[in-house]
C-alpha cells in the first residue's frame, strides 16, 4: 500500500464522482435494528461524509471525523445540497477527542484499512455506550478478468507501480479479528453485489479520486493517466454509461 496518500488533494473529484453507499445498505442496518433513527453516530474517516450522511438522512445525529479539512469542507457542501446537517471535527480515529460512552453507533466507511486498526478499535469501544454498535462498511469495485475494473487497475499499476491495492475481493476478514481482539461481541457480517452506473467521464473522475492516482501522484502524472484511461475506455469499453461491478461488505459488532 502506498503510504504517501492524501485524499485532500482530490477532494473535488472525491465529492463529485465517488458513489455514496447504496440505499440497500442503510435499509438492512435499520431493518435489523443495528442502527435506529434516533441514534447518535460517529463516522470515522468520514471523508466527504458519504456514510454518515446516509444515517443523517434517516434521522440520526451525526458527527463526522477526518484528518483532512479539505474533505470536511466538501462534506459540508454536499450536506447543504442534500438538506442535512452534521457536525464535523478534524481528528484521527486512533485518538478520538470525545468523552467515553458518548455515541450509540461508531461507523467507518471505506477507510478501516487506513487506520492503525488495533488503536482505532479500542478508541471506538471507549466512546461507544454500553450496548452500542460498531459498523465497518466497504463499497469496493470488483476486478474480474477482462472487465473495466481489471483493465483500469492494470493502467493504475503502469502509472504508479507503488500502488498495491489491486485484485481486491471486496471481503475484509481481518476486520473481524481487529474488533474481536478489542473486546467487541456479537459480530455479524453481510455482503451483496450490484452494478454501479458510470459515464466515461464519471469513471475517469472516480479513478482520479482513488489512492493510486490523484491522492498520490503529482498533477502532471495524473493528467497523463487520465488521458490514457480516456483512450482505453473509448477503445475497449465503448458503452457509455458503463455498469461497474461493486460489492458491499458490512461488519457490525456490539460493545458489551
Amino acid at each position: 500500500m502506498n503510504v504517501n496518500v492524501d485524499f485532500g488533494k482530490t477532494a473535488g473529484d472525491y465529492g463529485k464522482y465517488r458513489a455514496g453507499f447504496p440505499d440497500e445498505l442503510f435499509d438492512r442496518l435499520f431493518a435489523g435494528g443495528t442502527v435506529g433513527s434516533t441514534d447518535t453516530v460517529l463516522d470515522l474517516g468520514t471523508g466527504t461524509g458519504t456514510l454518515g450522511r446516509g444515517f443523517a438522512l434517516r434521522g440520526c445525529s451525526v458527527t463526522g471525523l477526518d484528518p483532512s479539512q479539505a474533505m470536511l469542507e466538501e462534506a459540508r457542501r454536499i450536506d447543504g445540497e442534500a438538506g442535512v446537517a452534521a457536525t464535523y471535527v478534524v481528528g484521527r480515529a486512533e485518538e478520538l477527542p470525545f468523552e467515553a460512552a458518548t455515541f450509540d453507533v461508531v461507523c467507518a466507511g471505506q477507510c478501516w484499512h487506513w487506520f492503525d486498526r488495533a488503536r482505532a478499535a479500542v478508541q471506538a469501544r471507549r466512546v461507544l455506550k454500553s450496548g452500542g454498535r460498531l459498523v465497518v462498511a466497504h463499497f469496493d469495485w470488483i476486478p474480474l478478468p477482462g472487465n473495466v475494473v481489471d483493465a483500469t487497475e492494470h493502467l493504475i499499476m503502469r502509472h504508479n507501480p507503488q500502488w498495491k491495492m489491486n485484485g481486491g475481493t471486496g471481503l475484509h476478514p481481518r476486520t473481524l479479528a481487529d474488533v474481536a481482539i478489542a473486546g467487541f461481541t456479537e459480530l455479524e457480517t453481510f455482503s451483496f453485489d450490484l452494478g454501479v452506473s458510470y459515464t466515461h467521464e464519471g469513471w475517469r473522475g472516480r479513478i482520479r479520486a482513488s489512492a493510486g492516482v490523484a491522492a498520490s501522484l503529482p498533477p502532471e502524472n495524473v493528467a497523463r493517466f487520465d488521458n490514457d484511461l480516456a483512450e482505453l475506455l473509448e477503445r475497449d469499453y465503448p458503452d457509455d454509461p458503463l455498469s461497474v461491478l461493486h460489492r458491499v461488505w458490512v461488519l457490525s459488532a456490539r460493545n458489551p
